[in-house]
């Protein structure tokens, strides 16, 4: 029982980060169901079941931050759509592949994603005259396609819904604005999520009784931090997602790089 409620706190955390920043929740929770429990002494997850329970922790973390973020017209339908359909067979493809690799080389994709996502963060981005609402907002729809797919199938390997990595090249090379990037990603994680979602249950990777604990988390997670998003201004928001994603790619590197780490 206490290893099932540190399950759903940590997801509630998860979800939060989620709803905050856009991301799926996979580049804290990853982290943290791999190290918490074991620190806590309440039980332990390897890496291939880590990553299947957080691929269904992303896709409910997202979805409800979808219907938070939608209130607020800060959901590009369209985008979602071709950018969620790209990254839904990227992140297949990925899911699948992901049975055959070992646990370190699962890590070192996790890691090399995530320094990726803090190199973009560093881009400049002009701000000024970029629209509030979704449905005022242009896009090039074969570059968010290439961005999706790509980030799809990096993500459907390490069981991320990639969201961590999508956001900043959303931001940048396709130019949408932080807050209805925000939304939609989330929307353009759930639809992904489904199909790594998917791939992981017909591998026989999701444990029923993990998973159940993550949903319960996730939900409430997402509306919070949605809740606080509205708050923050889109400086405020790079600078959670910068901290986000530099403690993630630290404690990864540090199980990478150095003897024991993990």
């Amino acid at each position: 029982m206490t290893f099932l409620l540190t399950l759903v706190v940590l997801s509630l955390a998860g979800a939060f980060v989620s709803g905050l920043v856009g991301v799926g929740g996979a580049i804290v929770m990853i982290p943290l169901l791999l190290y918490v429990p074991p620190l806590l002494d309440v039980g332990r997850l390897d890496v291939k079941t880590v990553t299947a329970v957080t691929m269904v922790q992303v896709f409910v973390a997202a979805a409800s931050g979808v219907v938070a973020h939608g209130r607020r017209r800060a959901v590009r339908r369209d985008l979602a759509a071709v950018g969620g359909l790209a990254m839904a067979s990227g992140s297949l493809t990925g899911a699948i592949l992901s049975h055959f690799a070992d646990d370190r080389t699962l890590l070192f994709v996790f890691g090399l994603m995530t320094l990726g996502a803090l190199a973009l963060l560093f881009v400049p981005i002009e701000t000024a005259g970029q629209p509030i609402f979704a449905e005022r907002v242009e896009f090039n729809r074969p570059r968010a396609v290439l961005v999706c797919g790509c980030v799809g199938l990096a993500a459907g390997l390490v069981g991320a819904g990639g969201a961590f990595l999508l956001v900043p090249l959303l931001m940048v090379v396709v130019g949408v604005p932080i807050r209805v990037t925000i939304g939609s990603s989330l929307a353009i994680t759930a639809l992904a999520a489904t199909a790594g979602v998917f791939g992981k249950v017909v591998t026989g990777q999701v444990p029923l009784v993990p998973t159940l604990a993550v949903v319960l988390g996730a939900v409430p997670g997402a509306q919070i931090g949605a809740l606080v998003s509205r708050r923050l201004s889109g400086s405020g928001l790079r600078r959670v997602l910068f901290v986000v994603t530099l403690g993630s790619a630290v404690r990864v590197w540090w199980d990478l790089l150095v003897p024991g780490g993990h």
